[in-house]
């Protein structure tokens, strides 16, 4: 039986999608082994070209990828002076982001280093250390003279041991990190000890200004109005008074800390600032407007505003009390009293105001950390200074006690 040609089948060509499929060599960018005719190979080894270009192209871009994670991270750095250190994420890059937006990623900070020769940190090291020791053995002596010395048991004496206590606290809190870090050559803080160090130095600082304000008021009563002195300052009364004081600052810490790091931060983990503070933290987040640290930080401002009027109130009222005083040893006598303590307002107010409230366009690191300096320790070692230069009967408790203890030993 012959066959027709007409039902004879015809070859049909096979696409090179196909002929991939059918041969696993041709979607590995190889030739068959055994092509049928050679106008088939030619678009087997494009297509293998084809294949060899888009996997190319894949890792290429997932070597860009990379390198641009690399490259935002040297971005983040040199918005800083700081090397940044964030560990790597181990999801895919889908989950890169999530990371960085999550604050749990970060577990350390960097602080703002002192120097950048290991010479000059020795020397900031040695500096520090002599503030330091000055700061506790300025104010230690004031607590001992003041809770050992009877005659010393006054409203105002009382006050200023309270004051002595915060700024012991103060440099307690920043300066030994700040040495460690000097002396051994690193920036780290962790992330549950840099929101420790922010709450006690806000809790130190704000009970300072806070009894700076009632010192003040002392000050009012002791030369304005000296026959209410005794019934207006009680021991019940300043005790209740100091005890409003730190309740107050441990309030308004424990708000700023946990609202401060409760915000995600994905912007790095650098601080221009050698110990941790809120305004460089904020830095971090991811958000620049955060409702409720704005509301803190608003009803801060205007509780620290309200402070500083009734200081300037009280002091205004002394000067005109103490021009109206006849003898020149009565005036010399109400300065005594009240212008170590206006010296010390004055330096902790204006260091302050301008570290938070300067222009950004004088803004700089070195100037920052000046400023941040100043008020934070340097201060609290001239407070028992600039108290002990002008105030004859601390000088002498102070006298007494140093010589008592020698004379035991």
């Amino acid at each position: 039986m012959k066959s027709n040609p007409r039902l004879a089948p015809v070859p049909i060509p096979m696409t090179p999608v196909q002929q991939s499929r059918a041969d696993p060599s041709v979607s590995m960018g190889r030739a068959p082994a055994h092509p049928s005719n050679g106008a088939r190979s030619q678009p087997s080894s494009r297509h293998g070209a084809e294949g060899r270009a888009l996997r190319k192209g894949k890792l290429g871009g997932r070597e860009q990828q990379g390198q641009g994670w690399e490259k935002g991270l040297e971005h983040c750095s040199a918005k800083s002076p700081l090397t940044v250190s964030l560990s790597s994420p181990s999801t895919g890059l889908h989950g890169q982001s999530e990371e960085m937006s999550n604050s749990s990623s970060i577990s350390h900070f960097l602080l703002l280093p002192l120097a950048d020769t290991w010479q000059l940190q020795l020397l900031h090291f040695c500096l520090f250390l002599g503030i330091s020791l000055a700061a506790l053995l300025g104010n230690g002596l004031i607590i001992s003279a003041v809770a050992c010395g009877h005659q010393l048991h006054t409203p105002m004496f009382f006050f200023l041991l309270n004051l002595a206590l915060t700024d012991l606290g103060s440099i307690c809190t920043t300066v030994p990190k700040a040495m460690h870090n000097s002396l051994w050559d690193t920036r780290h803080i962790s992330y549950t000890g840099c929101a420790a160090q922010l709450f006690f130095f806000l809790f130190f600082i704000s009970a300072e200004y806070f009894i700076l304000t009632i010192m003040s008021y002392d000050r009012y009563v002791s030369i304005c109005k000296p026959l209410h002195y005794g019934t207006l300052l009680g021991s019940r009364a300043c005790a209740h008074m100091a005890a409003a004081a730190w309740a107050s600052a441990f309030l308004t810490a424990l708000l700023h800390t946990a609202n401060t790091f409760s915000l995600p931060l994905c912007n790095c983990n650098g601080l221009d600032q050698f110990f941790c503070e809120i305004p460089h933290i904020l830095k971090l987040a991811c958000s620049h407007s955060d409702f409720r640290e704005d509301g803190f930080i608003v009803f801060s401002a205007s509780l620290s505003f309200g402070c500083f009027v009734f200081i300037v109130f009280s002091y205004v009222q002394i000067f005109r009390a103490v021009l109206r005083i006849p003898s020149e040893q009565g005036r010399h006598k109400a300065f005594s009293t009240c212008l170590p303590h206006l010296a010390v307002v004055s330096l902790f107010i204006i260091s302050a105001l301008f570290s938070y409230l300067k222009p950004p366009s004088i803004s700089s690191p070195s100037l920052d950390l000046a400023v941040s300096v100043l008020y934070s320790v340097v201060t609290p070692a001239l407070n028992p200074l600039i108290y002990s230069l002008r105030n004859q009967e601390l000088k002498a408790a102070v006298w007494r006690l140093m010589t008592g203890w020698f004379q035991e030993h």
